[in-house]
């Protein structure tokens, strides 16, 4: 629709966007002589934490973080509804608390939701859910208890602190190993591209039915509904509301491929973000391209004023990390290096492994010795990142007789906190609270034929039949409406209320507001047969 507009100015206007999605904005709109206004990233009031410490720890920090009342209001994000229960119901002994996430029925999100925005809940413990169109001024500390999967969707959370201009705090608590949480997920919703190539290669131009197209591929029935799903995405495959499958195009692959790339490269560079050691604000300034920003630090994150936080540990350099540093400075005076060649050179024979000697670097970079700067190179068309140091006009006057400091960051201790801390007085736990569910055993594969013969298949053909009238008046493909784990899953649970409904996994709010009375009374019509 643009060409009819012009010659009308046309504006492309969004929050977070990186290079990467303002080129590809400017592509979708047809924009070729563009120009671009990127500024406004700086949140000069938000002092920044990375912290690293153990997954059973991270509960514990955070209320003890938050046991302080000027840290309050507070959001605390966590990557499930099973935590976010399990967070709220352990900081609701010391202060009003509740969680919120997308399984809670809409009349306790909204309840939730005044509460804390009248002041009447001082912490809220929630999903990504939780935040948007959210306009609380005063929030104090905003607090990560794992590794989001990117740092646009992190900026956009943390920047939910102080908007009122004071002094706020924002902790990002994670591991390494919350990786391998993000290569689950990535796993699951990214299949391997030979399954889709199995499946596109079974369809034809003519419609085919779905159960015989799944049959053929010999795709695995737990990753054949998500091949499907992404082969429609990218136009590989065309499906009618009675799930027929005919052939799409055949330029899917690239898109798929590049869509998965995209995907893992935000959780590398959330990953790279939290493992830097630079001026926290300043790097997310210079990630979303705010080349008008004066790129000074920030004077207040964990890499700018060590001594000021309040989460992240320090301790003092050994007399064997001092001599390493003293080393690493001597081999840098000449030209700059690479962290990982550095660290061969200079530990050959002193039995320091690289992540300590990256820590030893960090806190060289802390103290203005070392300036650490992330880069890429190329190789067999993929790009890989890696760190380069160079020496500071400071560290060219330390010699072997120069005495000088190094804080080492180190996980935070709770043991002995946790031990000796008066026990307060228990509140009512605000926190809904929600039955446990059990998750199915990972790679566990179910035939088509098995799922039928089940408890509730009665209740799940008639889901079935429903939700294919439901995607022919839409005109879209059933599993749009409603995924066969899902509805296989409604069918043997038997929900009768929406609470019951929401603790399906899968099922999301607007699921139940959309279909749930529909749902009910499928369900009541199978029973009574």
């Amino acid at each position: 629709y643009l060409p009819t507009l012009r010659p009308a100015p046309v504006i492309a206007l969004t929050a977070t966007a990186t290079a990467v999605v303002q080129r590809d904005i400017c592509n979708q709109l047809g924009l070729d002589q563009q120009a671009s206004f990127i500024h406004g990233f700086r949140r000069s009031n938000i002092a920044i934490e990375v912290v690293e410490t153990s997954p059973s720890q991270r509960p514990n920090l955070a209320e003890d973080l938050l046991s302080d009342p000027d840290r309050r209001p507070a959001i605390i994000y966590t990557p499930s509804r099973k935590q976010a229960e399990s967070v709220a119901a352990l900081l609701a002994r010391g202060f009003t608390t509740a969680a919120y996430h997308a399984g809670l029925d809409a009349d306790r999100r909204r309840r939730v939701q005044d509460g804390f925005l009248n002041g009447k809940l001082e912490v809220i413990v929630a999903t990504i859910a939780f935040g948007m169109g959210i306009d609380k001024a005063n929030i104090r500390s905003v607090i990560h208890t794992a590794l989001p999967g990117s740092i646009e969707a992190y900026y956009q959370e943390i920047g939910r602190a102080g908007r009122d201009g004071e002094p706020s705090r924002a902790i990002l608590i994670h591991s390494y190993a919350d990786r391998y949480t993000h290569d689950f997920f990535f796993e699951r919703d990214y299949p391997d591209v030979k399954y889709l190539d199995q499946l596109y290669e079974r369809l034809r131009t003519e419609p085919q039915p779905r159960e015989l197209i799944e049959k053929q591929s010999r795709v695995p029935s737990d990753i054949f509904e998500k091949a499907l799903e992404k082969l429609w995405t990218h136009s590989g495959v065309i499906m009618d509301a009675a799930d027929n499958l005919s052939r799409g195009t055949d330029d899917w692959r690239d898109s798929y491929i590049a869509q998965g790339d995209q995907k893992k490269s935000q959780i590398e560079a959330m990953i790279r973000y939290a493992q830097s050691n630079q001026c926290r604000m300043s790097s997310l300034v210079r990630h979303f391209g705010d080349t008008a920003d004066s790129q000074k630090p920030c004077g207040i994150c964990d890499f700018c004023a060590p001594e000021s936080c309040v989460a992240q540990r320090f301790r003092k350099a050994t007399a064997q990390e001092q001599t390493v540093a003293r080393a690493a400075m001597h081999a840098l005076r000449m030209n700059r290096k690479s962290v990982g060649k550095l660290h061969t050179e200079v530990c050959g024979n002193n039995g320091m492994d690289r992540d300590g000697f990256e820590e030893l670097m960090g806190a060289m970079a802390r103290s203005g010795f070392v300036r650490l700067v992330d880069s890429v190179f190329e190789k067999d068309g993929k790009q890989i990142p890696f760190r380069l140091a160079s020496i500071t006009g400071d560290a060219k006057y330390v010699d072997q007789d120069t005495p000088f400091e190094l804080r080492i960051r180190e996980t935070p201790d709770l043991s002995g906190k946790l031990k000796g801390r008066k026990s307060r007085k228990k509140r009512p736990v605000v926190a809904a609270k929600q039955k446990s569910r059990k998750v199915p055993a990972l790679g566990r594969e179910v035939a088509r034929e098995n799922q039928e013969a089940r408890p509730g298949s009665r209740a799940a053909a008639m889901l079935r039949a429903w939700r294919r009238a439901l995607a022919t008046k839409r005109g879209m493909p059933a599993f749009r409406i409603m995924s066969d784990r899902v509805l296989l899953a409604i069918a043997e649970k038997e929900p009768k209320t929406a609470a019951q409904l929401l603790a399906i996994p899968g099922i999301g709010i607007k699921l139940v507001e959309k279909y749930g009375s529909q749902i009910y009374r499928i369900l009541d019509e199978s029973r009574s047969l």
